[in-house]
């Protein structure tokens, strides 16, 4: 099985396509090679033993992968095989070149000048952005050219024309250029630290395992366990979707990668072709949910939340579970309504998959085990790459030989084209919104627009990542709504953790100094405790300059840094919904391509499908489900399975039988009591046992006939 584990999530063209198609020139394609080869070398040494400036690497990760894109996808369709094309690409690889060069040799004669531009600095800075621009809009379309354009002008031109809250005084073009491109504010920022790190090291460690037959021994191991099971082949899609999405984190690749295996075998034992194709959608989009790689999400929640890599994953792995059951929910009551029945499936057993690829969850082994020590990612990641070419020495089939290293190489560095040059390009966005402080405006706006409530605030993030994701790829997308609404989402979240506290009368006494200063009177209830609407408005009144004070007093620091990871999960959860939400639904066009059904339709199904992306962000915010204790976390996921499984029975009016309209409103009950926030212990065993009454009730023998 071929499959492809590159990083971004958007619907990319096909580089190897586009290498056959556009470049005959054998010199071009064998440049291609060498080059790809020396770009991963480079990266390796970069995060092992180099110890060159932040600056210089970033910009030699821009032009090299910027220099990739250009040989890999034409400026435009007409172009392929045009010598046109080869003289423009000559030239922007002149001047990628160039971009970099410049920093290296040039940047201590502008800060010589006291930062003050000559005509080259104006040129470079001026050619480095317009070539962020051009590659981005090869690879992923106008949006987002569009929107650093916007994002530029506003800070040197119309942000002082606009009035409200939204209006700046400006910037000059100089200033502007200098923190774009010489400092490590913009285009060679923290994101672009990220990529050329930790996503870079991923990808190069999931190509490593591909090329070492990992992509099979996943199908292959998904399909013996759950083959057999009722509804089995739509089993094997969530569970070698979660699996591969889990190395791979790009939703798009592993659609196409999985689905062609997949949604034929659901097909063929019975389930409905946009229901085939919809499972796949979700279950795909999952990958990206899924530890260790998260779709280049983690690195990236790490760095903005100052919490370790390692604390990110263990803390998205029983959310990420959560999903997957929710998907596999309603593979079972589809297999149930729809009679599928059982496939013969003459591939191997588990005993037999595990006896021909046990080698395969050595590195995987050897990244977690190293993750754990406290060794950085990017060193955990080299090793395991090592771990997977020693590894594949144990197998009959697929031992890595120099050539499968070279070919890991060159795939790892083709895959990461197209993830580097946008990573880049979103740093200008980035930089504009922390100078003009849009994001604070922003999330100002959220409050405001929400009036302090959790509930709203969260559904106007769902609509804006929405609106984002028809544009964005979902790592993008992630970024700029972080930067933007994560603020206010962690004050209320973490706001109404500390008004549950002045509730139950367990502030702490130095919290209560704060609350001398605003209401002397309110120091004898916060003692006994008082109603939670008392608790919001006495909180409401302490400004706001004490509330961050207030907030470390009552809560702690491990609680606030997990309430902070809770705000950036949750968004990120949020912002995978355009993957499957018409009417832009890449993941769902995708597999609607291999199910030959309707896109749009598939997109809706899928939607339905996915329905975890929403309920499960809720349970985040309003339960400690991210970084609870060993006790909540249990309880919270037993009842959160059960309350999901009756989620899915209520929506589809059907259990284990059709639901009649008494069985179906019981299972609301039952699913408001398991999965409602803050609801008495009690009544989720109530709403347990009543799920379970229906369930049996309607429990039938699976049919055994063998297709």
């Amino acid at each position: 099985m071929n499959s492809s584990t590159s990083q971004t999530d958007t619907s990319q063209p096909d580089l190897k396509d586009f290498e056959t198609a556009h470049r005959s020139q054998v010199g071009v394609t064998r440049f291609v090679f060498a080059f790809s080869i020396f770009l991963a070398i480079a990266h390796i040494y970069i995060n092992t033993i180099g110890t060159l400036p932040e600056l210089w690497v970033s910009a030699f990760h821009f032009s090299g992968f910027g220099i990739l894109c250009a040989l890999l996808i034409p400026a435009h369709p007409s172009l392929l095989k045009s010598k046109t094309a080869l003289i423009i690409d000559t030239l922007m690889i002149i001047a990628l070149a160039g971009v970099t060069l410049y920093i290296v040799f040039f940047e201590d004669a502008l800060y010589a000048r006291g930062v003050t531009f000559d005509t080259g600095d104006w040129i470079a800075s001026t050619v480095a952005i317009l070539l962020a621009l051009e590659l981005i809009r090869r690879t992923s379309g106008w949006f987002i050219p569009t929107l650093i354009i916007v994002a530029l002008t506003y800070v040197v031109l119309w942000g002082q024309w606009i009035g409200g809250t939204f209006s700046f005084p400006g910037l000059s073009v100089e200033t502007l250029l200098y923190r774009s491109y010489f400092s490590t504010d913009g285009m060679f920022g923290s994101i672009s630290r990220i990529s050329w790190s930790f996503v870079f090291m991923f990808i190069l460690f999931g190509a490593f395992l591909v090329k070492s037959g990992a992509g099979d021994f996943i199908i292959d191991l998904s399909r013996s366990l759950a083959s057999k099971m009722i509804g089995g082949p739509g089993f094997v899609a969530v569970l070698g979707s979660g699996l591969m999405g889990s190395v791979s984190g790009s939703s798009v690749a592993n659609t196409v990668s999985t689905g062609v295996i997949t949604i034929p075998l659901m097909r063929k034992a019975g389930f409905p072709a946009r229901f085939s194709a919809g499972i796949e959608a979700a279950a795909s989009t999952g990958g990206q949910l899924m530890p260790p790689v998260m779709g280049a999400g983690a690195f990236i929640m790490a760095s903005y939340t100052q919490v370790s890599y390692v604390t990110i994953i263990s803390v998205a792995a029983i959310p990420a579970l959560l999903y997957f059951l929710s998907v596999g929910f309603f593979v079972r009551v589809e297999a149930k309504r729809s009679k599928v029945i059982a496939v013969e499936d003459d591939g191997p057993t588990v005993k037999e998959v595990f006896k021909s690829g046990w080698h395969h969850i050595v590195p995987l082994a050897v990244l977690v085990t190293l993750l754990v020590q406290g060794f950085t990612p990017t060193y955990a990641a080299g090793i395991s790459i090592l771990a997977v070419i020693f590894s594949s020495w144990l197998s009959r089939h697929h031992r890595m030989n120099a050539m499968d290293i070279l070919d890991a190489m060159v795939q790892g560095a083709k895959n990461m084209s197209t993830t580097a040059v946008l990573l880049v390009g979103i740093g200008l966005v980035v930089n504009v919104i922390s100078t003009t402080g849009v994001g604070n405006t922003f999330s100002l706006m959220i409050t405001g627009w929400a009036d302090g409530s959790l509930i709203f605030t969260l559904i106007l993030i769902a609509l804006a990542s929405l609106i984002l994701g028809m544009g964005l790829p979902v790592t993008a997308s992630y970024i700029v709504l972080g930067t933007l609404s994560a603020p206010a989402l962690y004050n209320l979240i973490a706001e109404s953790q500390l008004i549950e506290i002045m509730a139950s009368g367990a502030l702490p006494e130095a919290a209560k100094a704060v609350f001398m200063l605003v209401d002397p009177e309110s120091l004898s209830k916060l003692a006994v405790g008082m109603s939670a609407d008392e608790a919001a408005l006495l909180l409401s009144q302490v400004p706001s300059d004490f509330k961050g004070m207030l907030l470390d007093q009552s809560l702690g620091a491990e609680t606030i840094a997990m309430i902070l990871v809770t705000a950036h999960m949750i968004i990120f959860w949020l912002s995978q919904d355009s993957n499957v939400t018409p009417p832009v639904c890449l993941t769902a066009f995708a597999a609607a391509a291999i199910a030959k059904t309707p896109p749009m339709r598939t997109g809706l199904t899928a939607w339905k499908l996915a329905k975890g992306l929403y309920i499960i962000p809720l349970l985040m915010a309003y339960t400690p489900l991210v970084g609870g204790s060993f006790e909540e976390m249990v309880r919270l996921t037993i009842f959160g399975i059960i309350g999901l499984y009756a989620f899915v029975a209520v929506m589809e009016g059907y259990l284990e039988d059709e639901l009649n309209l008494l069985s179906r409103g019981l299972l609301l009950i039952a699913t408001i009591a398991l999965l409602w926030p803050g609801i008495h212990f009690v009544w989720q065993l109530i709403g347990a046992a009543l799920f379970f009454a229906i369930f049996l009730k309607g429990f039938k023998s699976y049919p055994q006939t063998s297709a």
